[in-house]
């Protein structure tokens, strides 16, 4: 391991960010394959060129932390980090590709989105004044901006086709209102919260709310005007005043809009999705036809619980205008015992009755899929205390009787269906696609021999499955999408280990395949690196699992050092703890900060080693140190038992929830000789009202909430452990904060750690600097203390 000790010398001379050695640069620094989506119409693709990692500079924008969101003030827009760079239209038939010209100035955020006929494209465009909205003609790739207007980014989508394909429904910056309210930068008081009596088990949410100018700025910034567009003439409607609107969406017969709009009071406590809101419906025009429900801040909510009235709004497909919800019977709280948990409600147009009880669920509400006959559709419901979803076959014009379509364990990936695939009607609206009495169904098919993408088709009325696609050995081919409306062809992406990701399309019937695209290994200096699904089982008998890479150069009987990458996982028993979920026939290429690119540095790397923790959803906790040291030290063994590694250079790492395994690892074993950390949480007592899957509060469970703390361990991590979080970490929980701490507590105990704190990176880090210093530091603690 001499090169990692040089290496180490070369980092430490450095100053600022650091960099990995070029060949792993290089690496870092190839673009990924493009974005692809596939038109309505089924008769092109669209392919978006991006850069996941732009410079520091970007990230580095001004923002303003309001009500659990970053906001840029100038463009008025989320905080922007993903670069998209060219846009490409592929036609099917011809295979002709047409260039989407880029704006004149600025750059395209987000994902264009193609208009229902697939004749045009509309995308949103930073600018140094504002976000603009442009469309371009997929045929000739001509573009231009739609009106002088900006658009509003801030709150949900800022704008949809509307189903004629000529219209565009906008969130539009209100003409004259003035400039942003400036916060002073002398306080006129003190901020003052203040509670008697209510019960708020909130989250510890980061960015929210904290003086009265944060309240102000986010009205200016949050406000939009819904405005209509048509796109060939130009012609500008308003709809209704503006507002702060959460959601909008339009009625299948385009006639009435559901909206939900945010008003004062706001809060300093949760997040803009709890202030007070009021959910009505309006007419095209913006005028009130009804109003479904008013709520005040709800902080209230019981943990893992839902709010009391109206939720879960949708249209019914297949109906002109009907609104379709939930109210909870057990007042939100899953902790009640009642016989029924949900009551599903129902309302038409015009909105002048009242609205009637359809049916009622014994356990808690997940909504419905619709399928292609009108009034038969999927009720899905989840029981909280089984960790088990129902789904039932329901014709709602008898919902009493209804007929189990699937039945199964939130964790049994063996056994789960999938995820249906839609099609949008002529008509613009959406159901799952469906031939006679099959629907289709994509799954990452979980099996004990690994992964193998599959497209399904299942009755719905019999619950026969007959499998149209799988992908074959060796490879890891999913389904994206149908290419013909008759479903007789398909896109699919595949890949195997030495082959990158392409798209191809397939006739279902005979195998025939198409090339769409030609995409070339970006880092063909990876292909020779060996990876392989190793299995073995944990002391006891849990079965486990995990992807391990070696150097091109191993050689059999080699010890190499070992680097564990692992995320601990709830379950509620061992048989579906020990499935396996990955893949070792996948293209081998790696990305960002990932400890995969260990192995180019000469380390044997288990890469999502498996560490569950298996019990009583409501306790299973009581026994995470044991589960997790049990879990890591079979992985250990088992590879040792190979003659792959040398036992006494293992390191463990992982990130967020990883990293809290991580450090307790440290702390409560001695098989490592480092750990490295990223973005944890390591004292419980800062997330009182539950973590993770944890459902009982600090004064609950405070024994629990105080071992599994690393802070309150800190004397006892006695291996080097190295800490890198974000400065401007945002996820709940995880504040930069508890990386601060952790360090100080254990250098005050004379252990040996290191702190990294990267500026304006938040949970995950972007920046192409950050994730090159990242790498770097995780090279050099490695070389340092597992050499």
């Amino acid at each position: 391991m001499l090169f990692c000790s040089l290496l180490m010398v070369n980092i430490q001379a450095q100053s600022g960010y650091l960099k990995p050695p070029q060949n792993v640069l290089d690496v870092v620094e190839a673009p990924p394959t493009p974005n692809v989506s596939v038109s309505p119409e089924k008769d092109a693709v669209m392919l978006v060129d991006y850069n996941p990692n732009p410079g520091i500079a970007t990230l580095a924008r001004p923002f303003l932390k309001l009500g659990g969101l970053r906001i840029d003030p100038v463009r008025n827009s989320r905080q922007r980090i993903t670069e998209f760079t060219t846009v490409k239209i592929k036609w099917l038939g011809d295979g002709k590709i047409v260039p989407i010209a880029p704006p004149t100035s600025g750059r395209v955020a987000g994902l264009p989105q193609f208009s229902p006929n697939g004749k045009r494209i509309a995308f949103a465009v930073d600018t140094d004044n504002g976000v603009e909205l442009w469309i371009a003609d997929t045929k000739t790739g001509k573009s231009m901006r739609l009106g002088q207007f900006y658009i509003n980014d801030v709150l949900g989508s800022p704008f949809f086709w509307m189903d004629d394909s000529e219209n565009i429904m906008v969130r539009a910056i209100p003409a004259n209102r003035g400039p942003l309210p400036l916060a002073s930068a002398v306080p006129t008081g003190p901020n003052i919260e203040e509670t008697s009596g209510k019960k708020s088990q909130v989250m510890t949410f980061q960015d929210l709310l904290k003086s009265q100018s944060d309240e102000a700025q986010f009205e200016y910034l949050a406000t939009a005007q819904l405005t209509l567009i048509n796109v060939a003439k130009g012609k500008t409607t308003l709809i209704g005043a503006p507002g702060i609107f959460m959601s909008t969406s339009f009625s299948p017969d385009e006639k009435h809009i559901l909206v939900t709009k945010l008003q004062r009071p706001f809060s300093y406590r949760v997040q803009y999705s709890n202030f007070a809101r009021t959910t009505e419906v309006w007419n095209q025009d913006g005028k009130l036809e009804y109003t479904v429900v008013k709520h005040g801040v709800t902080d209230e909510i019981p943990r893992q619980g839902v709010v009391i009235g109206p939720r879960d709004l949708d249209w019914q497909a297949l109906h002109p205008a009907r609104l379709i919800w939930a109210e909870a019977l057990d007042k939100g709280d899953p902790k009640n015992k009642v016989d029924f948990r949900d009551k599903v409600m129902v309302l038409d147009a015009p909105f002048t009755a009242q609205p009637r009880e359809l049916c009622q669920t014994r356990y808690r509400y997940s909504g419905f899929e619709w399928t292609a006959y009108k009034d038969i559709a999927l009720l899905s419901e989840y029981d909280r205390d089984r960790r088990w979803v129902d789904v039932w076959r329901m014709d709602l014009n008898q919902p009493a009787k209804r007929d189990t379509m699937f039945s199964l364990s939130v964790n049994d990936d063996y056994n789960n269906p999938g995820d249906a695939v839609y099609q949008r009607l002529p008509d613009g609206q959406y159901v799952m696609a469906q031939s006679g009495d099959w629907l289709y169904y994509q799954t990452e098919g979980a099996s004990p021999e690994g992964s193998f993408p599959r497209l399904d088709k299942i009755n719905v009325k019999t619950r026969e499955k007959v499998t149209l696609f799988k992908s074959a050995p060796n490879t890891f081919e999913e389904f994206i999408a149908f290419s013909t409306k008759d479903y007789t062809k398909i896109i699919t992406r595949h890949q195997s280990r030495t082959e990158p990701p392409n798209y191809f399309e397939q006739e279902l019937s005979t195998g025939k395949r198409t090339a769409l695209t030609n995409f070339t290994d970006p880092a063909p200096q990876l292909t020779g690196i060996r990876r392989e699904l190793v299995k073995y089982k944990r002391k006891d008998g849990v079965p486990l699992s995990g992807t391990l890479y070696l150097p091109e150069t191993y050689k059999k009987g080699d010890k190499l050092p070992l680097f564990m990458w692992a995320y601990p996982l709830e379950y509620s028993d061992a048989s579906t703890a020990g499935q396996v979920r990955t893949s070792d026939n996948r293209f081998t290429f790696y990305r960002g900060d990932s400890p995969l690119f260990f192995v180019m540095m000469g380390y044997a790397v288990l890469m999502d080693a498996t560490v569950p923790v298996v019990g009583d959803p409501e306790t299973m906790n009581n026994t995470f140190v044991e589960q997790i040291t049990s879990g890591g030290r079979a992985a250990i063994d088992y590879l040792d038992s190979l003659g792959i590694i040398d036992r006494k250079r293992v390191g463990v790492g992982g990130h967020s929830y990883g990293a809290f395994m991580t450090a307790n690892l440290l702390a409560h074993s001695d098989d490592y000789a480092y750990g490295i950390a990223r973005s944890g949480a390591y004292n419980r007592t800062l997330t009182p009202f539950g973590f993770q899957s944890e459902r009982r509060s600090f004064w609950e469970a405070q024994d629990i909430y105080m071992n599994l703390s690393p802070f309150t361990h800190a004397n006892k991590i006695n291996e080097p452990l190295l800490l890198i979080h974000g400065e401007a970490d945002n996820n709940p929980g995880t504040f930069t904060i508890q990386s601060e701490r952790l360090f100080q507590a254990i250098k005050g105990n004379g252990g040996t750690t290191r702190l990294v704190l990267l500026p304006h990176e938040s949970h995950g880090y972007r920046a192409k600097e950050s994730i090159g210093h990242v790498l770097a530091e995780m090279f050099n603690w490695a070389g340092k203390y597992g050499k």
